[in-house]
C-alpha cells in the first residue's frame, strides 16, 4: 500500500478495544514510525486525559509521546478558549474536567473531586461529553443554561463505545442526544466527524491534507472527518464497521497499511 508522511490513527476499535490490544496493531504502527512516518493519535473519547492515553499506548507497545495525542476533550478546550468561553458547565468524566482546567478554563460545576454536578457557579457555555454518572439533574442543569442562551458544545457524537470481546456501551452521543432533546438546541460538535482536530494536527505539523492518511474503524466519524479535512482515508474492520462502503480503502486490520 502507498506510504504517507503522516498517519492519524483513531484509538478505540482501531488500536484497541477497552483494555484489549488489537492483534498486530502495535507492530504495524511501530513499523510505520520506524520507516520515518509521523504518527498522531486522535480519539473522540473525552473521558480521559492525554497522560492516561500516553500510559495506555506505551503499555500496549505503541510508539508515543504526549504531543502526539489529540482527544475531543483537548479539542473542546481549544475551541472554548479560542471563542472566549472561559467558564464551562460540563457534563463529563473527571478526565474532561482535568483537561479543561489544564487549558486554563474554569469548570463551573466541579469541585476538588473532579465530579460534575447539576448546580454550580455562572458559566459561559455548556459542554457535554461521555459521562458515566449522567442523570436527570445534570441534564436539567444543562438544559436550563442552554435555554437561557448559553452555547451548547458537544465533545463528540458517538452513540456507542467499543469494549473488550466485541461489546458496546453508550457513548457521549447518547448523553448529548438527551440534552439536545430537552433543550431543543443543536450542539456544535468538536470531535469527529468535524475535521477541527485533524486540521489542528496538520497546522501544528505544517503538513498538507494529502500527505496524511486518516485511519479508523467508523465511517460516520473517523473517515468523514478525514474526508472533510481533505485527507485520504483507510478503514479497518476491527471495530464498529464490519462491511466497507463501495470504493473505500480498507483492510481487515492494520497490517493492510504495510
Amino acid at each position: 500500500m502507498e506510504r504517507y508522511p503522516l498517519y492519524i490513527f483513531d484509538l478505540d476499535g482501531t488500536l484497541y478495544r477497552g483494555n484489549e490490544p488489537i492483534a498486530n496493531a502495535a507492530d504495524t504502527v511501530r513499523a510505520l514510525s520506524e520507516s520515518g512516518a509521523k504518527i498522531r493519535y486522535l480519539t473522540n473519547n473525552s473521558g480521559q486525559t492525554r497522560a492516561f492515553f500516553l500510559d495506555k499506548l506505551i503499555r500496549m507497545g505503541f510508539p508515543c509521546e504526549m504531543e502526539a495525542i489529540y482527544t475531543s476533550g483537548v479539542g473542546s478546550a481549544s475551541y472554548l478558549a479560542a471563542n472566549g468561553l472561559k467558564r464551562v458547565f460540563a457534563i463529563g468524566e473527571p478526565g474532561l474536567v482535568t483537561t479543561l482546567r489544564d487549558h486554563g478554563l474554569e469548570v463551573a460545576n466541579a469541585g476538588s473531586d473532579l465530579l460534575t454536578v447539576s448546580a454550580g457557579s455562572e458559566s459561559d457555555a455548556v459542554l457535554a461529553g461521555i459521562c458515566r454518572h449522567f442523570n436527570y439533574d445534570l441534564m436539567n442543569g444543562a438544559m436550563q443554561r442552554i435555554r437561557a442562551g448559553q452555547p451548547f458544545i458537544a465533545t463528540n457524537p458517538d452513540v456507542t463505545y467499543p469494549m473488550e470481546e466485541g461489546r458496546l456501551i453508550p457513548g457521549a452521543g447518547s448523553v448529548v442526544a438527551g440534552i439536545q432533546a430537552c433543550s431543543e438546541a443543536e450542539p456544535y460538535v468538536v470531535g469527529k466527524p468535524n475535521p477541527y482536530l485533524i486540521r489542528l494536527i496538520l497546522e501544528e505539523l505544517g503538513f498538507p491534507p494529502t500527505s496524511a492518511l486518516v485511519v479508523g474503524d467508523r465511517v460516520d466519524t473517523d473517515l468523514v472527518s478525514g474526508e472533510r479535512a481533505g485527507c485520504p482515508t483507510h478503514l479497518v474492520l476491527t471495530g464498529v464497521t464490519s462491511v466497507p462502503p463501495e470504493g473505500q480503502s480498507f483492510s481487515v486490520d492494520l497490517t493492510g497499511l504495510l
